[in-house]
Formats: C-alpha cells, structure tokens, sequence
C-alpha cells in the first residue's frame, strides 16, 4: 500500500504546480468575463441574469457540490459506510423540495436576495433585518466547512503537519476566495462554479470507473473488499449496517430533516435563481442542476467504498485532514501522483468556487438588504452600494479566515449539516409562509427567522458537536446539554410555530393587501416577473 510507504502524498511540486495552474486559468476566466466592469448592482449580484438555465444547472451543481460533498462525503463512507450515505441521500433529495416548492415562485416574486420575497408584502425594514442576519449566520457556518476543507486538502497536497502552516493555508484560500469575488462579482464567479462544475463530475466519473474497473465492474465485489480491508484494520464498523455511527434515531431524524429541508433555504442557492432571465430557466436549471449532482452522489458511493478497500479506514484517519483526506489519498492509490494532485487541484477549485458564491450572497445581502433599504431606505446610488459589497466581502473573507482556524480538522460533511440545519431553521418556514400563506405578517416574519435562527445556533453551541466529545470542535472541555448533534428536530418546529403565532397576534391587516395580491399572482404564474420588484 503506497500510502503507508511514506509519510508525503505525492509529489509537492507537482502538487503546487498542478494547483496553481487551476488558480490562474479560473483567475484569467473571471477577468475575461468581467472586462465590462461591475458597476450595476445587478451585474454585481447576479451577472446582469444572462445565464440560461443549462448554464445555471451547472453553476449551481458548482455551488452546492462543495468541499462537503467530495470530501466529506466520500471520508465518511469510507469509514461509516452506509451511514456516511445518508449524506448523499439528503443532499439529493432536498433538491427535490428546492424544485416543487421553492425554485419558480422565488424567482418570479425576487430581484437580487432572499430578503427581496419575505419584504415583498410586508413592512421593508425589520424584515430584510431580520433576513440579512439570518444570512450572514447561515453563510458562516456554511464557510466554516469549506475553509477546514481547504486547511486538510493543501496540508495533505503539502504534507503540511503543523497547525500553524495549516492556518496560513486556511488564511491564503480566504484571500483568494475574496479575490475572486472583488474581481468578477457574480458573472466571474457563476463561470468558475461552471468550469469547477464540469472538473469535478468529470474527474469524479473517472475515478468511479477505475475503481468499479478494479473490483471487475461488481459493486458486489467492491462491498467485499471494502468489508474485508475494513475488518483488517481493526475497524468494529460494519460498513453495510444502518445506525453504526447514528445509534439515536431521534439524532437521524433530526440530522434528515436539516439535510432535506435546508438546501431550499441556503441564501447562495437561492441567489443563483436571479441569474436567468426567466421563472422558466430557473425551473429548467434546477432540472440539470438535480441531474447533475443526483450523478455525482452515485460517484461518491463507490468512491466512497473504493477508498475503504485500496486506502483503508486506518491509514484515513492518520492523514493530514482525516476523513476529509479520503478522495485525494484513492487517486493516489489508483493513478498515482499526477491523478491525486489533479484530483486536489479539482476539490480546492470546488472550495474557492463555493467560498466566492457565499461570499458575494452575504456581500449583496449586507449591501442591499441592511445598507440600501434600511440604512438608506431604498435610495443609495448603485455605485456606492457596490462598493459597500466589496467592502463586506473583505470583512468577510476576514471572518472566514478566523472560524476556518477554529474548525480545521473537523468533517466537513458534518458542519455543512449544520448550516442546513440554520438555513432550515431560520429560512424555510418564512419563505413557505410568504408564498403560500396571506396570512403571513410582519412579525411573524421576524418572529419566525430570528426564532429558528436562535434556537438553531443556541442548540448547536451546547450540543455535543461544539463540546463534550472526542469528535466535538472543543474535546477539551464540556458545556453541551442538548443530547444531539443537529438541532433540526426542535428549531424547525419552532421557526413554523413562531411564524404562525406572530403573524395570528400581530396581522398586517389590510395594510399590504394589493402587495399580497400581487405576490399571489406573480409567484404563481409569472405575471409581472420580468421587471422584477422595484417598490
């Protein structure tokens, strides 16, 4: 086994060679793109909406199949087997309610931010507030993954041990992933999440075929070997058994939830619906978008037991990154040192495809929702609110930079899970409610986004995810009392309840009947959709 013959995986010339060809190709496809300039808001957040929806299937197939999905995903099949499968699953299926539930009525009733629906029939400030902050919050955790994806991908590409190099890795992708957005704003970054789109299923189709070629084309085979390099490791999990790693259903239960119910309330997802010109092509995107990551999640099953069999449990979790380390040490083991700084060079590219995308959704969510409507009241120049996005994706990137040293180390897969669990939480039960419900006011609005929001993070910082356990971000110490890892279980049921409660004790009355009326038939049927929203 090659990977225990040394203490260096592959080469670190090629290794930084083959990385820094990806940056500078993508960085030479976001100033091509952009030579225009960014001066409109509208070409700052959503690249002028000239995207048709095959272009924007693969932008969002980009922008969601992120570090987690590759990384995490395939590290955790590798050593939990079937359990690490029910990332997959979740991820996939919470596609499905994006599609029928979400997709075309945001994208007909939306101009640039998630904030743009829930204030559309409502009172503007507190609102876009409430769903500002909501999306600063969730982008953060979402951020925090990518980042300790990107500190345990270089470590490894690098041989990096030391915690300090690993920072500065962690400190040099913040700075490009802010780069990226000041250069190319939404335009330049949709082609990234394109091209990183297209690297990415590509080489993960690859290295599915060699492995499924190595076992004689039988998944049958493929599962024995798996099983049987896992039993020799000294592994006690059972790689085809439910329930090995998730022993309380109520903690699967919870976990389901967030991974099913939070894609369709993760702020940079649904900004990619702005960037096609129709209700139609977002619906059509979404369409290639299920396909395309409904494929690769097929991949990551057998790169997933393939990594169990030609890597092994053992010599996964000794790498540098752990789980997170799976994928790149089986293009090792199957092509070698060129295949595996390829493969690495395609998962850092997938890191600063996503870190752009969240940085710029938080960037317009700061600028139009906080600065322009409640800070200017829906009159600053477009130019100056541009500027103000540049200016908070810089702090961003900062803030990014700071939570990515604090989770290195950890799964990926897992604190992606808890951003669904956020977006779910905070998100989904206010924008169900303000497309189908007249009902829906105000205050339960903020009642609904701040209730979930605080209940979500509440639960998580004192759950046994942030302390308490081997595998907890802070194992030294121990202040978690909520049982559970996710806290989707409770805080989603409480971002529906207090969305009710507020919108029955503090009803708009007839104050923004004509709005609802017409959110009613644009979310509907598109009517007026074109012009988008500009009251």
């Amino acid at each position: 086994m090659r990977l225990l013959e040394s203490e260096q995986l592959g080469n670190p010339i090629i290794n930084i060679a083959i990385f820094a060809a990806f940056v500078v190709v993508t960085l030479f496809v976001v100033i091509r793109v952009t030579r225009g300039g960014q001066k409109k808001a509208s070409d700052f957040y959503t690249g002028g909406a000239q995207f048709d929806g095959r272009q924007n299937g693969f932008a969002i197939a980009g922008d969601y199949l992120s570090a987690a999905s590759f990384l995490g995903i395939v590290g955790a099949i590798a050593l939990y087997g079937y359990d690490g499968l029910l990332y997959s699953v979740g991820f996939l299926v919470a596609w499905l309610v994006a599609l029928l539930l979400v997709a075309e009525p945001l994208r007909n009733t939306g101009k640039y931010t998630m904030a743009d629906v829930l204030s559309f029939r409502m009172r503007q400030k507190p609102v876009r507030l409430a769903a500002a902050i909501s999306t600063l919050a969730v982008t953060f955790f979402y951020l925090l993954a990518q980042m300790a994806g990107a500190g345990a991908l270089v470590s490894l590409l690098l041989g990096i041990q030391s915690v300090i190099g690993q920072n500065i890795v962690i400190a040099i992708v913040g700075l490009l992933m802010v780069g990226y957005v000041l250069i190319g704003g939404m335009k330049g970054t949709t082609w990234v999440q394109m091209i990183k789109a297209v690297l990415l299923i590509t080489g993960a189709l690859a290295m599915t075929v060699w492995v499924l070629a190595k076992s004689g084309f039988s998944m049958s085979n493929l599962l024995t070997e798996a099983i049987t390099k896992s039993a020799a490791d000294g592994s006690t999990v059972d790689l085809l058994a439910p329930m090995e790693r998730y022993t309380d259903p109520i903690g699967l239960i919870s976990m389901g939830l967030a991974l099913v119910l939070g894609a369709s309330g993760l702020p940079h997802v649904l900004m990619r619906f702005y960037t096609v010109p129709t209700a139609k092509e977002a619906r059509r995107s979404v369409t290639w978008a299920i396909g395309l990551i409904g494929a690769f999640y097929l991949f990551t099953m057998v790169l997933g037991y393939g990594a169990a069999w030609l890597v092994g449990p053992e010599a996964i979790k000794n790498m540098p990154g752990g789980a997170n380390a799976a994928a790149p040490a089986l293009a090792y083991e199957l092509g070698g040192t060129v295949l595996m700084a390829v493969i690495a060079g395609v998962a850092f590219a997938t890191i600063l495809a996503v870190v752009a995308g969240l940085t710029i959704t938080a960037s317009a969510s700061f600028a139009h929702d906080i600065y322009n409507s409640v800070m200017k009241d829906g009159k600053a120049d477009p130019a100056r609110e541009v500027k103000v996005a540049r200016y908070t994706s810089i702090t961003i990137g900062i803030v990014a930079i700071v939570g990515g040293i604090v989770a290195n180390g950890q799964n990926i897969a897992f604190l992606v899970s808890l951003a669904f669990a956020v977006a779910a939480s905070a998100n989904l039960p206010s924008i169900l409610y303000s497309l189908y419900w007249k009902r829906f006011s105000t205050a339960g609005a903020v009642w609904s986004i701040f209730g979930g929001l605080i209940t979500a993070v509440v639960l998580i910082i004192f759950s046994p995810a942030v302390s308490g356990g081997p595998g907890s971000m802070f194992p030294n110490v121990d202040f978690h009392w909520f049982p559970i890892d996710s806290p989707a279980i409770v805080s989603v049921p409480v971002g529906f309840f207090l969305g009710w409660l507020g919108s029955v004790v503090k009803p708009d009355g007839d104050e923004f009947a004509d709005q609802a009326a017409e959110m009613e038939v644009r979310s509907m049927t598109g009517a007026g959709a074109a012009g988008a929203l500009d009251h």
